[in-house]
């Protein structure tokens, strides 16, 4: 009996110790890859770049006339093209059971987004996209978060130029390097 007490015990030492579920988490994910966005107005966030855990870009792919679900290991770039940008009127109803509307002299931008997607065979899909990409600079700041979408509209009498979008992803240790 002694001895099967001692092999059991032996044996267990081998085993790897079990995951907390309420420890530390890692200060990086498995899944990032490096690389940078470059906004609107210029600005470039370089840092490890990562979605959502288990999710895929997901592309309306227009040759195809369906979407595509694309993970972020596959892709080299992300490019981002206005379709078409204008200042939208702000419209209230004039009574509360009147259909008739009244402009109330004010504007919000508005703008749609064309996305194409470079995979690192070099193949594109270009259409309409919706995502949310995360760029951890450090692995003891926050990771920023950035959104990519086929319409975006901004603040009451906000100008176009100042309504800001991710203009391009580069991905890849070279891109960082860069």
């Amino acid at each position: 009996i002694l001895g099967v007490i001692l092999v059991g015990l032996i044996g267990w030492a081998d085993e790897p110790e079990p995951p907390n579920p309420f420890g530390k988490r890692a200060k990086t994910r498995e899944d990032a890859r490096p690389g940078y966005v470059e906004l609107s107005d210029g600005a470039v966030v370089p840092g490890s770049l990562f979605l959502t855990r288990e999710a895929r870009l997901r592309i309306y792919d227009a040759m195809l006339q369906r979407h595509r679900d694309v993970p972020l290991q596959a892709i080299r770039k992300i490019e981002c093209s206005v379709e078409k940008e204008w200042l939208e009127k702000e419209w209230r109803f004039k009574e509360g059971a009147n259909d008739e509307k009244v402009y109330t002299g004010r504007s919000y931008p508005s703008r749609e987004y064309l996305h194409t997607i470079t995979l690192t065979d070099g193949r594109t899909i270009k259409g309409p996209l919706v995502a949310i990409v995360y760029v951890q600079a450090d692995t003891d700041q926050e990771a920023q978060r950035f959104l990519l979408h086929k319409r975006d509209k901004g603040e009451l009498d906000q100008p176009l130029k100042a309504l800001l979008y991710v203009r391009k992803i580069e991905l890849g240790d070279e891109a960082l390097a860069d």
